[in-house]
């Protein structure tokens, strides 16, 4: 069977001005990645990534880990398909209806790196909003609508693969959750409390034949957790 490794960015700058910057410690969760993958022995057919600046960072960091200790290595290509949903976006567009029941949404939403308990709160109760699809507006990426995006990349890569290739995916945890809803038939409000605990730079891992996919295993971080370094385990 062929394998799909899933792989989450690591962690990205939560609450500065632009989200999509790995942090220090999402450079150095990447450098770990990298060297596991080299300890396993991991050679990669192909390599893809979303076009976001966190996934491309994590991908090229991991792989130049993998180069360094000989193995062979791709070139990363980029699909889109795998970018995360526009979590700004939904913010903006869901949070007005939200308000009459959570007055200081807007507050804690615009100082999230102080507020970050209520953050995620908040963040899940709009999440649910969206899963809903009734409170959608036109310019809005639907969740119906990012499953079929998701669901897209995953069908290009069965078509152009064999079924002894290993292939490395690096993108994020919203994708990766629309690929258990679509893979395991999880509904989506379940497949959201698996995302939010999916680890940065975590491995999930898919076996296909031809068209045939199932869910090997999931948000695998043994490479951080032998460090015995907490601060490594994150999830945002």
């Amino acid at each position: 069977m062929g394998s799909i490794y899933l792989i989450r960015h690591g962690q990205a700058s939560f609450g500065a001005d632009d989200y999509d910057v790995l942090s220090p410690i999402g450079i150095r969760q990447a450098e770990v990645l990298g060297q596991h993958l080299a300890d396993l022995g991991l050679s990669f057919d192909r390599c893809l990534a979303g076009d976001l600046r966190r996934q491309q960072h994590t991908a090229l960091t991991a792989l130049q880990q993998c180069s360094a200790a000989g193995l062979s290595v791709p070139l990363l290509e980029t699909d889109s398909a795998f970018n995360e949903f526009d979590a700004d976006a939904i913010i903006h567009a869901l949070l007005p209806g939200l308000l009459p029941e959570e007055p200081e949404a807007l507050h804690i939403l615009r100082n999230a790196a102080q507020n970050r308990g209520e953050f995620q709160r908040l963040f899940a109760l709009i999440i649910e909003r969206w899963l809903d699809g009734r409170h959608d507006t036109p310019e809005l990426e639907s969740w119906q609508g990012f499953v079929a995006r998701v669901e897209g990349g995953l069908q290009r890569i069965l078509e152009q693969a064999d079924n002894r290739e290993k292939i490395a995916v690096f993108t994020s945890g919203g994708t990766i959750t629309a690929l258990l809803h679509l893979i395991t038939r999880i509904p989506p409000r379940e497949a959201f409390e698996l995302n939010w605990q999916i680890v940065n730079t975590s491995l999930n891992l898919l076996k296909f034949r031809g068209r045939e996919v199932a869910l090997a295993s999931f948000n695998s971080q043994a490479h951080l957790q032998l460090l015995k370094a907490p601060e490594l385990i994150t999830f945002r």
